[in-house]
């Protein structure tokens, strides 16, 4: 298995000879190579297995180093960046020829975003190239908010695995662009909508499916548990399992089930925080993807601030049920 720990210099020995490390972020744990060496950025895919279409994105530590691998950085997407960076912020520029294709998946534009974490700001900062890096679980599963969650399902592929602890924010990044001067989010995330309306005013919300994505983390089937995961109403959905007699788990916001054992059922915020239901919410589908139950029953979050992204990772969940 990998070796975790909070060794800067080992992460950096590794990464600088074109091997891959866990890190850390506010959002997930990412896993991270080398986004200006091809091979090096291949080993993601592989270890991933995810498919090739899939951009990925690249963390750097501040804005000032943006422009060394961006042709350009559109005033309002810079206002955001100077307001939300570091933080659950990705923003889709214009690459210049420095970035390989293969991190972009031949588009014309990179995914950037500054992460919030002191561990890997200071990684970044010694290296001498930008990281990419996606979420650091095999392609399509639950994405990892502990290094446990890492090394359980990648620890006999990669060497090591940068301890930060617990994910703060639990939830990805959220992805913005530009399209004919209008402001654009592609992918829903740790930044809610009204924070960036706040900075650049109305926004569009493209945050769909596809199986051709122009973003990262925009494909169908994505963020799900193995078990089937059934998204509706609870109290229809379990009277029915029960008629049928199959075992099952229950992930609510706050509701809890006298008649379900206590480890078949998680509320993911027993106060109905929305915060605290996006930090936990992964690390409660992966409990239950664990348990003895064969399938997984899960609701909607209210369609308000973060409750909007954890429900677009909810039904992407819901895909494969």
């Amino acid at each position: 298995m990998a070796v975790i720990g909070q060794d800067i210099s080992q992460a950096k020995r590794v990464l600088d000879a074109g091997e891959l490390v866990a890190i850390p972020t506010e959002t997930v744990y990412g896993l991270a190579g080398n986004a200006l060496n091809p091979v090096a950025v291949a080993s993601i895919f592989e270890t991933k297995n995810r498919p090739s279409f899939d951009p990925l994105i690249v963390h750097i530590p501040s804005l000032e180093v943006a422009e060394n691998y961006v042709i350009d950085i559109p005033d309002p997407l810079r206002k955001l960046a100077e307001q939300f960076w570091p933080g659950p912020l990705t923003l889709l520029l214009p690459r210049k020829n420095t970035i390989p294709d293969i991190v972009t998946s031949g588009l014309e534009r990179v995914a950037v975003r500054v992460p919030d974490h002191s561990l890997t700001l200071e990684l970044l900062s010694q290296l001498d190239f930008p990281l990419a890096a996606p979420s650091a679980n095999p392609f399509g599963y639950i994405s990892p908010t502990s290094p446990a969650h890492v090394d359980a399902q990648l620890g006999d592929k990669i060497s090591y695995i940068l301890d930060g602890g617990k994910c703060r924010v639990g939830l990805e990044s959220t992805i913005v662009g530009m399209e004919e001067n209008e402001i654009v989010i592609y992918r829903l995330g740790g930044l809610e909508i009204s924070e960036i309306e706040r900075i650049v005013g109305k926004v569009t919300v493209k945050s769909h499916s596809s199986s051709n994505p122009q973003s990262p983390g925009l494909l169908e089937s994505h963020y799900a548990p193995t078990k089937p995961f059934i998204l509706g109403n609870l109290e229809e959905l379990i009277a029915e399992r029960k008629r049928e007699g199959i075992d099952f788990a229950v992930l609510s916001l706050v509701q809890s089930f006298p008649a379900i054992p206590t480890g078949n059922q998680i509320a993911l915020s027993t106060r109905g925080d929305l915060k605290e239901a996006a930090t936990n919410l992964f690390a409660a589908m992966r409990t239950l993807d664990a348990s003895n139950a064969s399938v997984i029953l899960a609701e909607l979050m209210p369609e308000e601030g973060l409750g909007k992204a954890i429900n677009d990772r909810l039904k992407r969940a819901a895909t494969k049920g």
